[in-house]
């Protein structure tokens, strides 16, 4: 089912931690195999031939399997009972298997406020050679964001595909793939089976990283300007992975990356929350890395379930994991009592006042009756009398998103909610309506109390100027699940009241009896940060178009907007290496570059056995005892270091060594800046780098030193700047506290 969570007028979807039940019982697993056949022919009689052996019937096996996956990796999905799949999992060739699990989804101003303006340098050429492809809920192909004028056919390295299906008009010279992937086979009443976005969210995402420039775009008046996304030339290729009711399937997400790969996208951006259970048991996670191993870069959303700790999602070191931050809009209404005082609410407001003052009212005095008392607190269904509603504005505590539509299904006119969530993004109404936190609303209640005839009005929605960035207060935190090794998330980016294209298939909030349709809607959440870093990693990729996906991710790291730990008190667990700036991470100076082999390493420095790294490599085992001990704390070249204290009694001592690439001036010299907290101790091995041409690499190591941390600490803030005459290169150095209450 979907729900409202944090947007917070976007419907996200429900995460379903329980497996996905298929029919007879059986349930949807996918099975990694060792070898990979030489052709997709061979491939599928491979795995029909593993479960007519499992099954004992090739007309059994030919039942069981619902898709192959056979571009990038070699797997299958199949419908299986418990005991079989246990069998399976002991057959020889079989590399692993995990059950098929669902997982939930995590613009005018936002590109001007990082310095990403329409006059910013940008290289056409290869910018319209970039294909930018989306795993989400489909896409609006009528779009003005989806425009193709002034653009040619698409490039010839693209190999996918795009057709016509319900309800989806087809593609152009902007949107040149559109696919989508329901394996399931399950009917949705609330969907299409066709590439069209019913929901809104994959429109938004994808208009947001590389929409056209739509000039006087706004949402009822807010927020007009020229919406458009970082490369507004590069090309899109949607995949439709998510869908209303059920969610984004494991074996959905991964038939979309086998696909993306092949069809020859250069950057994927997934605004998706990946699962726990290890880097080699989450579907993200394995086909980001199959991504990486061709060269393109996954770009995936932290999640939505800040601010608590050890909840940022898509964590694995080759994945560039974004955390959401606001901008210096806020959208708030005031709400005018008949005492003559003023307060002010966040929320969006489309609706002008038909007159001066509405009687109010506080929810549990309009109850039905004694019982529903508790419930009409909060304004929930069936709580409260019509008769008392009617023609008044409510005031309520926050419950359940959706009170807007149940006073106005009532015959009222608004509510006031009341809450201490959820102010920093504005939710969309359906009438007049608007969020205060419970100091303004002790003074709205007491009002309503110290009269007999209490009234308010709710005012227009206006543009408040805040300071900014800060993260938001839903922004998933570290520490990280994953690896005390890596500091996630990597990077902040514009994610609060983002401008961009919509869905006309759906009305703006999605609740019963809401008649307001737009071609542009405001969304937040870490699902609309993501697309902000694919579009600038897709312009970064546009000036280096031979640049790795490792060092892409180095180039927008080590040049983001160092955040202070006074904007939050989670300091890098909240906003990673800082706010990403988009025209420093073009030309960073130097990078810190890494193939497949290097993350092989990790893993194995990890705990991973050669078998269980075979899902993420393929044909050939790795023997984990025969690579070189890493003398690194982390075993790999990442450009942030994070040190886990090893003893809450005695000093941690942790060595990073690190290898940059001069991808600057060609003749340089680099010289190293140290900021330690308190209580800490880091020294750089040399101090100085040089370089005398391009593409020269220099090695260097940086030893830190951390005293024990009381028990409230959870991380400290430290940094190792490379300075030149032209560039800053900033890796942060965090330690954390495992033992922090």
């Amino acid at each position: 089912m979907w729900r409202k969570i944090y947007n917070l007028h976007c419907l996200l979807l429900l995460l379903i931690f329980t497996d996905v039940v298929a029919t007879n019982g059986d349930e949807f697993y996918i099975v990694f195999l060792k070898d990979h056949p030489v052709n997709e022919r061979l491939t599928l009689e491979t795995h029909l031939n593993v479960l007519s052996s499992l099954k004992g019937s090739e007309d059994d096996a030919s039942e069981s399997l619902v898709y192959s996956y056979t571009k990038s990796f070699n797997a299958f999905a199949a419908k299986l009972s418990q005991d079989e799949a246990k069998k399976l999992s002991n057959m020889d060739g079989v590399v692993s298997i995990f059950p098929n699990r669902y997982h939930k989804l995590h613009t005018t101003k936002s590109w001007e406020f990082l310095g990403l303006t329409q006059n910013s340098k940008r290289n056409l050429e290869h910018e319209s050679n970039i294909i930018v492809g989306l795993l989400d809920t489909g896409i609006t192909p009528q779009s003005e964001s989806f425009k193709d004028e002034g653009l040619g056919p698409p490039p010839a390295k693209w190999r996918g595909s795009c057709g016509h299906f319900a309800n989806f008009s087809g593609c152009n010279n902007k949107l040149i793939g559109a696919k989508y992937f329901k394996l399931d086979k399950q009917s949705d009443p609330d969907d299409i089976l066709s590439p069209i976005d019913v929901d809104g969210h994959g429109t938004h995402t994808s208009s947001t990283l590389a929409g056209s420039l739509v000039p006087n775009a706004n949402l009822f008046g807010l927020a007009k300007g020229t919406a458009r996304g970082a490369v507004p030339s590069a090309r899109i290729a949607m995949y439709k992975v998510c869908w209303a009711t059920l969610g984004c399937a494991d074996m959905d997400i991964l038939a979309a990356f086998d696909s993306a790969i092949s069809d020859g996208v250069d950057i994927i951006s997934i605004s998706i929350g990946g699962l726990t259970g290890g880097y080699t048991k989450d579907s993200i996670a394995v086909g980001a890395f199959h991504a990486m191993r061709k060269g393109i870069l996954t770009v995936a959303s932290a999640g939505n379930d800040g601010p608590r700790h050890g909840t940022v999602t898509n964590n694995a070191p080759w994945i560039l994991t974004v955390a959401a931050s606001g901008i210096d809009r806020e959208l708030r209404s005031k709400v005018e009592l008949g005492s003559g005082v003023t307060v002010s609410g966040i929320g969006i407001n489309t609706f002008e006042p038909k007159q001066k003052l509405y009687p109010l009212a506080s929810g549990i005095d309009v109850a039905k009756n004694k019982d529903t008392k508790d419930a009409s607190r909060y304004c929930l269904e069936n709580s409260m009398d019509p008769k008392k509603v009617k023609g008044k504005l409510v005031y309520c505590k926050l419950g359940s998103w959706g009170a807007d539509s149940v006073i106005k299904g009532l015959g009222g006119i608004g509510t006031v909610l009341e809450s201490e969530s959820f102010l920093d993004a504005a939710l969309i109404y359906m009438a007049p309506a608007t969020m205060v936190n419970s100091t303004t609303g002790n003074i709205i209640n007491n009002y309503i109390h110290s009269t007999t005839s209490p009234s308010a009005v709710i005012h227009k929605t206006e543009e408040v100027k805040i300071p900014a960035p800060f993260v938001a207060s839903f922004s998933s935190r570290g520490p990280n699940l994953g690896s005390q090794h890596v500091l996630k998330p990597d990077i902040a980016a514009p994610g609060i009241d983002i401008l961009a294209s919509y869905t006309p298939l759906k009305s703006l909030t999605g609740l019963k009896g809401d008649t307001q349709y737009s071609k542009f809607s405001m969304m937040s959440g870490t699902s609309m940060a993501c697309p902000h870093v694919g579009g600038i990693a897709a312009y970064v990729k546009s000036f280096h178009p031979k640049w790795s996906p490792a060092a892409i991710k180095s180039a927008i790291i080590t040049t983001a907007t160092p955040m202070s730990s006074k904007v939050d008190k989670d300091a890098e667990f909240a906003y990673g290496s800082g706010q990403v700036n988009p025209t420093k991470a073009r030309s960073p100076g130097l990078v810190y570059d890494m193939d497949d082999i290097s993350y092989i390493q990790f893993l194995c420095h990890e705990g991973y056995n050669g078998s269980s790294i075979g899902i993420l490599i393929g044909p050939g085992p790795i023997n984990c005892s025969k690579l070189l001990p890493s003398k690194s704390e982390d075993a790999m070249n990442y450009p942030t270091m994070q040190l886990a204290l090893k003893s809450n009694q005695e000093p941690t001592i942790g060595v990073f060594r690190r290898r940059v690439t001069n991808v600057g001036i060609p003749e340089s010299v680099y010289n190293a800046t140290v900021k330690a907290p308190a209580g800490v101790e880091i020294v750089v091995q040399p101090t100085t780098l040089t370089f005398s041409q391009a593409g020269q690499k220099r090695s260097f190591k940086v030893v830190v030193k951390a005293k024990p941390m009381s028990g409230g600490v959870l991380v400290l803030s430290g940094s190792v700047t490379w300075r030149s005459s032209h560039y800053n290169v900033r890796s942060p150095v965090v330690v954390y506290n495992p033992w922090a209450d």
